[in-house]
């Protein structure tokens, strides 16, 4: 576990970079890193290099939530609203990687400076110059170890902030960022084309927490979150893409193309094509046996959702 906004040792409230660790044998924590006080600057070192003293500042939600994405032996982060290098609090994003083994951070790459704009780049066209925004979100790694990250809440390439729907890959062994699609602008809406029909064109609209799984092939799926639907309008959403690495495409698979969109809860028990759980966001979701698994949810000013969705992906 690793920072966010808390107490700190002294009782004081701010943003936090200490990292714990808990050990389900023993039943107890350890202060693995990081520092006991609130608000602590990064120290970023040289990057490429691990070190002892290497740590990401204090960081949490905000202007583009920390980013924690875990693989084996390694944990990896990005960005957040916190601390750079001089202390400055603000957008952050910068790539980390954290290892189990030795306890050590590396700043793999991206700025030590808050409040950077992206570097974008050409499309599809990797290069060690690109940055992802500070919000985009790290949400996969695919069996080659490339890491991947879709939309969020954030700072596009001018700085303006906003929904985002640009989909990013990097390659630890290349150190490199591809801009892979979506809009370099916040606040996109959706191209949807014809539901189950994967096309160059289409594209989700700009959103944030939105729930996200793999399949066995390698493929990207979403569902819902905050953001804009076909006609731009901005809104809770329903719909369910998947995007193909090996054609570069996204499916709109199922789901309403309009946000806030009503549930179609059929027969309790039963499956059919016309049944989709309805407009929501932060959904709790895991992978079983070629089966996602969602469930709850949250509505803007409105009651939160207990329901369990289960639906197949293979």
């Amino acid at each position: 576990m690793d920072g966010g906004y808390g107490y700190d040792s002294a009782g004081a409230q701010g943003w936090l970079n200490s990292v714990w660790e808990y050990s389900p044998a023993t039943g107890m924590w350890t202060w693995a890193g990081g520092s006991e006080t609130v608000n602590a600057k990064g120290v970023y070192g040289t990057k490429g290099v691990p070190a002892a003293t290497n740590i990401p500042g204090a960081r949490a939600g905000g202007a583009g939530p920390a980013s924690i994405l875990r693989a084996p032996g390694n944990v990896w982060l990005f960005g957040g609203y916190g601390y750079d290098s001089t202390g400055t609090p603000g957008s952050l994003n910068d790539l980390w990687e954290y290892s189990t083994t030795s306890g050590e951070w590396t700043w793999v790459a991206g700025p030590d400076t808050a409040n950077a704009n992206a570097v974008y780049g050409t499309q599809g066209v990797a290069a060690v110059t690109n940055v992802p925004p500070p919000g985009v979100i790290l949400g996969w790694t695919d069996a080659n170890g490339n890491l991947w990250a879709f939309g969020g809440n954030g700072q596009a390439a001018t700085g303006a902030a906003g929904y985002l729907n640009d989909l990013w890959e990097y390659s630890p062994a290349n150190d490199e960022w591809t801009w892979v699609s979506g809009s370099a602008t916040a606040n996109a809406r959706g191209v949807y084309g014809t539901q189950g029909v994967a096309a160059a064109t289409n594209m989700p609209g700009a959103r944030d927490d939105e729930a996200y799984w793999t399949d066995a092939s390698g493929n990207l799926w979403l569902f819902g979150g905050y953001g804009y639907d076909s006609a731009g309008a901005l809104g809770e959403l329903n719909d369910v893409w998947k995007y193909s690495p090996a054609t570069a495409m996204w499916t709109w698979v199922a789901g309403s193309d309009t946000a806030n969109a009503n549930g179609v809860y059929g027969t309790f028990g039963l499956a059919a094509a016309a049944n989709i759980p309805g407009a929501r966001e932060v959904t709790a979701t895991w992978v079983e046996n070629g089966d996602v698994w969602l469930f709850g949810g949250w509505v803007y000013n409105s009651p939160s959702w207990n329901d369990l969705w289960k639906y197949p992906i293979q």
